[in-house]
């Protein structure tokens, strides 16, 4: 079955997948409305998150570096390793998947003074992680200010959020993997209800944040 118009005022999505075909969308959206951005732009689609990103699409494949060849070459640069270890380094990045939303349901698996809300705009989390932050990736305290900024300036809306009550919940997503070429990143994307279920739901207002966070970073950063 495809998506459909969730809540008395239509307000809601629901469907299954939004983890995380949503903010695949919202990003390939956010990356065909750009006009001519201050810095190189791109936007990477990788499969297989849920199994920990194995296999030949997965963000622990070589995808990543081939693109970043593909770049240098198309720039006039050697697609060499020390290249792509300084592109890599000088690169600004985003990891966009769901976070998952207090559900009064089940309210004991989430840290509810630091739990994402349906309908309060896109989530952004420093960490992620479970156990903790046992397989984590972590943002830089400086590159969180930087987000937060260009965000704040251009008046969309977010919340802060962490994945789950520590030894109850957590999770992971791809951005330990590209963290590791050195490159700052930070997990962003819009929360869900019944995150892994047929039928998942999202905000409309949070899908518009988290759309308009993409766009504004991506011509910023």
């Amino acid at each position: 079955w495809g998506a459909y118009e969730v809540g008395l005022d239509r307000s809601m999505i629901g469907g299954y997948g939004l983890d995380d075909r949503l903010n695949a969308y919202l990003a390939f959206r956010a990356v065909l409305d750009l006009e001519v951005p201050e810095h190189t732009s791109v936007a990477l689609f990788y499969d297989r998150e849920e199994i920990g990103s194995e296999g030949f699409a997965g963000a622990q494949s070589f995808f990543t570096k081939k693109v970043y060849f593909e770049l240098l070459r198309l720039r006039g640069e050697g697609p060499s390793y020390p290249n792509f270890l300084d592109a890599a380094l000088s690169s600004k990045a985003v990891s966009a998947d769901v976070d998952a939303a207090v559900d009064p349901t089940f309210k004991q698996v989430h840290d509810l003074s630091n739990a994402a809300r349906l309908g309060h705009g896109v989530a952004i989390l420093k960490y992620t992680g479970h156990g903790g932050k046992y397989g984590a990736s972590e943002a830089r305290a400086e590159y969180m200010a930087e987000v937060l900024d260009v965000l704040d300036r251009h008046k969309v809306i977010y919340q802060m959020s962490t994945l789950g009550k520590v030894d109850w919940g957590g999770g992971g997503t791809v951005a330990k993997f590209l963290a590791r070429y050195g490159m700052d990143i930070v997990d962003m994307g819009v929360p869900v209800l019944s995150m892994h279920s047929p039928m998942e739901i999202a905000s409309k207002l949070d899908c518009w944040s988290a759309y308009r966070a993409f766009k504004v970073l991506m011509e910023e950063l």
